[in-house]
């Protein structure tokens, strides 16, 4: 299989698949209010998608590892476009956590597998590039997205939902007309023998790789979920504004993976580990001094270029590294991803009720604990190669 025609299908597709996913997120906390939700039963809706990620990422990870990846693909979109229009019919608060419920279980199929199909498509020399393209493309797709969803609220709350439901489907529809299964080509076929389980990949000689993931996502979710307040308090910026700014964070995330490809050739997987974490150390760093809109935009760009390389790093080491197949380690991945960002908003809006400044400070410490995880992991493999 030709990496270089598969990969803009996937780019294709997963922009479609974030976009759909993104429609709904202005919309979703105005249309729970209109069904009765409080603050908690919102933020117990935001939550339970993340629950069901983390519990079943895994799982469909090693289900494409059976049977293959175009299905399972198929499946998650579909769970997308499925849980989309019960959220447009919902007309009581139980009917919308069902739908985030079916969502968050069947839509844990797409990022691993969408992943493991590019572990098994690419070279280890290529990798990096083919995660660095999913990356960009989840990226652009999380900018426009809400753009999309809030220019159609204008018309109705329903209508977000109905349109998001109908992009996903129309992403099904091309999945199974255009995208040719992978597993087939796959370089781990004789590793999926091998049963992932909690305890091994905890256990296992990549587990420092997983929990830095979560840190990296615990740190981000809850600077995603604070900045609003802060930027109100230290630059008087409003919802439109910060809307721009995150905008511009997600282009410049999006630029540097795109370039992922250039980048891991020149320095490979570790380096670029390691550099990422510490430019989003001194991001997290340089946000505390924000004073208006440049030097948000400016501090949150350096947080995002630094942040951007990580993920697709990560997953291109681990698919080279795992005794799993590619679907396998992948859904893990995820899970760690989904745990950080269950837990982020959580942690990150307590500190900021302490101090303002807290969940940034608390982002360069988990930053360094991510990096002496990411040494540590490097140590041993180092122990391992020379034993």
């Amino acid at each position: 299989m030709n990496a270089k025609k598969v990969l803009p299908i996937l780019f294709l597709i997963m922009f479609l698949v974030m976009v759909g996913f993104g429609i709904i997120i202005p919309v979703l906390p105005f249309y729970a209010e209109e069904l009765g939700a409080s603050p908690t039963e919102l933020g117990l809706l935001m939550a339970v998608y993340s629950l069901m990620q983390f519990i079943f990422a895994p799982m469909w990870g090693r289900v494409s590892d059976r049977v293959g990846r175009k299905p399972v693909i198929m499946i998650g979109i579909f769970g997308l476009s499925l849980s989309f229009f019960m959220l447009a019919l919902s007309t009581q608060l139980w009917m919308l956590f069902a739908a985030r419920i079916i969502g968050g279980i069947l839509s844990a199929a797409n990022m691993p597998t969408v992943t493991a199909y590019v572990a098994d498509i690419t070279s280890e020399n290529d990798r990096g590039k083919g995660m660095g393209v999913i990356g960009a493309a989840t990226g652009l797709g999380f900018i426009f997205g809400p753009a999309i969803g809030g220019v159609f609220t204008n018309v109705n709350l329903h209508t977000p939902f109905y349109l998001a439901g109908i992009v996903s489907f129309l992403t099904l529809v091309l999945v199974m007309l255009v995208l040719q299964e992978s597993i087939h080509y796959s370089t781990s076929n004789n590793r999926t023998k091998r049963n992932g389980t909690w305890s091994k990949v905890v256990r296992g000689p990549l587990a420092m790789l997983y929990f830095l993931q979560f840190f990296i996502s615990l740190s981000l979710s809850g600077l995603e979920a604070t900045f609003a307040y802060f930027a109100a308090v230290k630059a008087g910026l409003d919802s439109v504004t910060l809307g721009y700014l995150f905008m511009i964070m997600g282009l410049a995330s999006a630029v540097v993976q795109g370039s992922m490809g250039k980048l891991t050739k020149l320095f490979g997987e570790a380096r670029i580990i390691q550099m990422g974490i510490l430019v989003s150390a001194v991001g997290f760093g340089l946000i505390l001094f924000t004073e208006n809109f440049t030097t948000a935009a400016i501090f949150l760009s350096v947080f995002g270029v630094g942040n951007g390389v990580i993920r697709p790093s990560v997953s291109s080491l681990l698919t080279k590294k795992s005794s799993y197949g590619h679907g396998t380690a992948t859904g893990y991945l995820a899970s760690f991803d989904s745990l950080g960002r269950i837990a982020g908003p959580v942690i990150g809006g307590l500190l900021y009720s302490m101090a303002i400044g807290l969940p940034y400070i608390s982002g360069i410490l988990l930053s360094m604990i991510a990096l002496v995880l990411f040494q540590g992991y490097r140590a041993r493999e180092s122990m391992r190669v020379r034993g």
